[in-house]
């Protein structure tokens, strides 16, 4: 198991980026959620039994839906204490 915190940059709030990113999680097979942060940046949490299916949802971040602009992403690996069932919207 793999788990991930995602920290997203540019124009990626206001664009349906975190429905997007729900979506794409969903289609992954994803477990965690999505959330705009106070200072514009969108941060994802995200967990997977695969380490190439974080893989492909990051290269996925890293281009990002066809109405946001992405400047920037960080990533930073998480202990995987808590168990996760669903991937949601915050």
């Amino acid at each position: 198991m793999r788990k991930v915190k995602i920290l997203v940059s540019g124009r990626v709030q206001g664009v349906y980026f975190r429905v997007f990113t729900q979506n794409k999680a969903k289609h992954f097979a994803i477990k965690g959620s999505v959330k705009n942060l106070p200072d514009g940046r969108v941060e994802i949490i995200a967990e997977a039994a695969e380490d190439i299916t974080i893989e492909k949802f990051i290269k996925w971040c890293r281009k990002g839906p066809i109405t946001a602009r992405i400047d920037n992403i960080e990533i930073a690996e998480l202990q995987s204490d808590e168990v996760l069932t669903s991937f949601k919207i915050i």
